[in-house]
């Protein structure tokens, strides 16, 4: 199976805005950057994935008006962080939550750990179809998580996998 990751293009925020899960407005940009992502992906997909979030939606349909959606493939819940920048939350949780965010959660937020589970409990439901091309719109997160899991790169080393907004990665998954 052909599987095309792609990230949502750039959102419209401040700088250092936690947004993991929150509805956020696209960047003007959305137009230039759709096209581009359309030029990366076969325009015959089996089936089109996508997270719940506005930001891959639109982005989902404009490349299968069928797209489904999944909770699976949200970002990461980043809790009471959600809304804050990086600037305003206490400075100490976020060094300890960074020391080993594999495990540890933001207050009211979820694990990588978790949310590995969940994102790789969705592929493998996927990998069982008998599709031979699918599209999946969704983010940084999701996306650095299975490639990590493919590449063989542990999720503590996972944020060395650059993740550009729009960028479309190929797997081929036998």
């Amino acid at each position: 199976m052909e599987v095309y990751l792609i990230r949502h293009t750039a959102p419209l925020i401040a700088k250092g805005l936690i947004y993991g899960r929150m509805n956020v407005p696209l960047a003007e940009s959305f137009t230039q950057e759709k096209y581009l992502v359309l030029q990366q992906i076969p325009a015959d997909l089996d089936k089109v994935y996508s997270s719940p979030s506005l930001r891959c939606q639109l982005l989902a349909a404009e490349i299968s008006e069928t797209y489904v959606q999944n909770e699976a493939l949200y970002e990461l819940n980043f809790g009471d962080w959600e809304g804050n920048t990086w600037d305003a939350i206490d400075r100490v949780e976020c060094e300890i939550w960074m020391e080993d965010f594999v495990n540890l959660a933001p207050p009211g937020g979820e694990t990588m750990l978790d949310m590995e589970r969940r994102v790789l409990l969705f592929l493998n439901e996927v990998l069982l179809q008998p599709f031979q091309k699918v599209g999946i719109i969704t983010h940084g997160g999701v996306i650095r998580i299975i490639l990590a899991h493919y590449r063989n790169i542990a999720l503590k080393d996972s944020f060395s996998l650059k993740i550009g907004m729009g960028e479309v990665f190929r797997l081929s998954i036998p």
